[in-house]
């Protein structure tokens, strides 16, 4: 009996010596990072609360602090109880939830003064902090796309300034590329060309959820089908100018002819 009762402090004892990461509470950022919202709409993100097998939730605070900054002005945005549903935020536009294992921070009309560093601490029943963080940044445009060539190996390559999640496509003379004018990198941003000889317009457009922006590079003129029937067109309008005078010709010698005859018969006849 004696020894059952040792054993049993003995392993009680080893819990209480088991790593952190093994017993110790856990809080995770589900959203990816970063987090790009467009002003004017709501802010959400939500994390994972994993406490150990002898912890509770005993408070869950949001806190804020700008990303870049010598001496960064922390702010608390919410402050709630382990056990309550929903908490009121410090700003009337801020509201978090909390559902079993799940808290959600939500900021109504997000304004770029808003972009910074999000932080969420869970505090256990005896007052050990666990915290997470998420890094929210504003969605922008994107701006100065740019098209730059490598003669030497036939490529293209298109460049853009600071947009959030730019996505690139490619046209030739207005027409999307095919396999005959070339092919395009899995991200988009360069196109090798395999026509002969490069000649044409490329353009390069970037587009995001706010809008689009193109550049164009102008290379020699190319021979196309269009030309080629424009000048068969020409070559048939001279044609037929040219038939319609030898037909002119034609019949006003014709014509004389025939008033000359007609002219020597009535000198006969007058004789």
């Amino acid at each position: 009996m004696d020894q059952q009762y040792f054993l049993c402090w003995r392993v009680a004892s080893l819990l209480l010596l088991m790593p952190c990461g093994l017993r110790c509470m856990s809080v995770h950022i589900l959203t990816e990072q970063p987090v790009h919202v467009i002003p004017g709409f709501n802010l959400l993100l939500k994390a994972r609360i994993e406490p150990g097998p002898f912890e509770g939730v005993s408070v869950i605070t949001w806190d804020w602090e700008p990303e870049t900054g010598i001496a960064p002005a922390r702010a608390t945005l919410a402050t709630c109880p382990g056990g309550s549903r929903n908490c009121p935020g410090r700003r009337p536009n801020v509201h978090v939830n909390v559902e079993q294992q799940e808290t959600t921070l939500q900021i109504n009309g997000y304004s770029r003064e808003d972009s910074g560093v999000y932080a969420v601490t869970v505090t256990d029943h005896v007052g050990v902090k666990t915290t997470a963080h998420c890094i929210v940044r504003e969605y922008e445009a994107v701006h100065h796309v740019s098209i730059s060539i490598n003669v030497s190996h036939s490529t293209l390559v298109c460049g853009e300034a600071w947009g959030t999640d730019p996505r690139f496509s490619w046209l030739h003379e207005r027409v999307a590329i095919t396999s005959t004018v070339g092919r395009v990198s899995k991200d988009g941003t360069i196109l090798s060309v395999t026509m002969t000889p490069l000649c044409g317009h490329f353009t390069c457009m970037v587009s995001n959820k706010l809008g689009y922006s193109s550049a164009t590079y102008s290379a020699a003129p190319c021979e196309t089908e269009g030309r080629g029937t424009t000048a068969a067109v020409v070559c048939l309008i001279l044609l037929l100018l040219l038939g319609g005078v030898l037909t002119f010709l034609l019949w006003r010698r014709h014509r004389h002819n025939n008033r000359g005859e007609r002219l020597h018969e009535h000198v006969d006849d007058t004789i």
